[in-house]
């Protein structure tokens, strides 16, 4: 994705570009984001705690607008949510994704309107299509054959419910093999090539009060290419043109999921934002005029290019050890509220905050708190020799997926997350605490 903001602050490596577009470096080992300096914050609300920009967010989703004013753009909830998050994102105008009852009823009861929020999900729980139906959802994308009649059911024979299909076009695309979700042999969607995705759509033809309104595709998480969008938009109008040959079936939307990568380091590739938006509109427009269609309305669903650039995450060191060549610096979290690096193998670059350094930078790999070996969340990064207990190590690019995949090993409790906006920080989700904990265990 392009760069919202340029950095307001950069040295020659550039080692603030994958922060906020308001994170600045007044005095050396001093950072604040938004103006509100990272240690005080770690001060105020504890360690370990997640920062997010309130104007970095806002400014990615006015982006995504710019970027393709003719389509839908839905914010993918699985990233990052809570309030204030459903807040902004419909203030913005995007639409919603989400995966299960639980996003749903968060983002209706705090005042989304339900008709722009699309449901999703492999294998969708009766609870999660009742509240689907019941709160009055825009959309529901169907995953499989044995959907279609269970929501036909559901919906009963006097009702009316739009849906989708998500289509395994078969394109690999995704920074990591767990991760691409567009290649056939996998638990999403429906294959083009065995055909299963035209039978489901002959099925749903059947239940009149099933509108099928479009196709859906997602391939993957963390790309960083726009060519692979391409090969999804030229398969999925080739199947559009089967279906209309075959049904005269007139498809109004074509949703080609998100996964829009970022840059975790400085020096990273990061999905370009404007070339994708120029490319897949040009490809879609040219595809649909020799299949003889008529365009259909693009949906995007973009997720961690929104959240992700707007987080960071705070960390106190708890120990310096040295372990034959290895120095290891353990911190107060770990794969609890960060455990992508053990999932993913992705690596960040934390950076020491809160006082000045003038020692040589040194090879170091930061560990969490946990007791797995694989609870690392930085492996063989630099940081300045003198690290000691106490120190405050800042990781940026924390925005999406950690606080949503975050969980109770070791019963440590999830952090909290804090908004920075115009100088001020306020509380939006509170750290669990042990009473939290406890109050669940009712085994006695």
């Amino acid at each position: 994705m392009t760069t919202v903001h340029e950095p307001a602050v950069t040295n020659a490596a550039g080692a603030l570009s994958v922060w906020p577009a308001s994170a600045v470096e007044p005095r050396g080992g001093e950072i604040t984001v938004a103006g509100v300096p990272l240690a005080e914050i770690a001060d105020r609300f504890g360690t370990p705690v997640y920062v997010i920009d309130e104007d970095e967010v806002r400014e990615r989703c006015r982006t995504y607008r710019h970027a393709f004013p003719e389509a839908e753009v839905l914010y993918a909830a699985k990233a990052f949510l809570c309030r204030a998050m459903i807040h902004w994102v419909d203030e913005e105008g995007l639409g919603l994704d989400v995966c299960s009852a639980g996003e749903l009823e968060l983002a209706v009861t705090t005042g989304f309107p339900p008709d722009r929020i699309v449901l999703h999900g492999n294998a969708k729980s009766p609870r999660d299509l009742d509240t689907a139906l019941r709160l009055g959802v825009g959309r529901i994308v169907i995953d499989s054959p044995s959907e279609i009649a269970r929501l036909a059911a559901a919906v009963g024979p006097d009702g009316h419910q739009k849906v989708m299909v998500r289509v395994v076009p078969g394109v690999s695309a995704g920074g990591h093999e767990k991760i691409r979700t567009g290649t056939e042999d996998q638990k999403f969607g429906l294959s083009i090539s065995d055909g299963y995705a035209q039978h489901a759509i002959a099925r749903i033809l059947d239940q009149p009060q099933l509108e099928l309104t479009g196709l859906h595709c997602h391939l993957g998480s963390q790309i960083t290419s726009v060519k692979p969008y391409l090969s999804a938009v030229r398969r999925m109008v080739g199947l559009m043109a089967r279906l209309y040959e075959q049904h005269g079936l007139v498809l109004r939307e074509l949703d080609l999921g998100g996964g829009h990568g970022i840059a975790y380091r400085p020096g990273e590739p990061a999905l370009d934002l404007t070339a994708l938006a120029r490319k897949v509109r040009a490809e879609l427009a040219e595809a649909c005029t020799a299949a003889g269609l008529t365009v259909p309305r693009l949906i995007i669903e973009p997720g961690r290019a929104i959240a992700g650039p707007a987080g960071i995450a705070l960390y106190h060191v708890l120990s310096v050890k040295q372990t034959g060549a290895h120095t290891y610096i353990a911190v107060d979290g770990g794969m609890s509220d960060n455990p992508r690096p053990a999932l993913y193998g992705v690596r960040y670059a934390p950076r020491l905050v809160g006082r000045h350094s003038t020692a040589a930078p040194a090879p170091v790999t930061v560990v969490g708190r946990h007791c797995e070996a694989g609870d690392i969340l930085a492996a063989d990064v630099e940081l300045p020799d003198d690290i000691r207990p106490g120190d405050l190590l800042a990781i940026p690019a924390a925005g999406a997926y950690h606080l949503s995949m975050a969980s109770g090993y070791n019963l440590v409790g999830r952090p909290p997350l804090v908004a920075v906006h115009d100088g001020l920080a306020r509380l939006l989700v509170r750290r669990e605490s042990l009473d939290d904990i406890r109050s669940r265990d009712v085994g006695l």
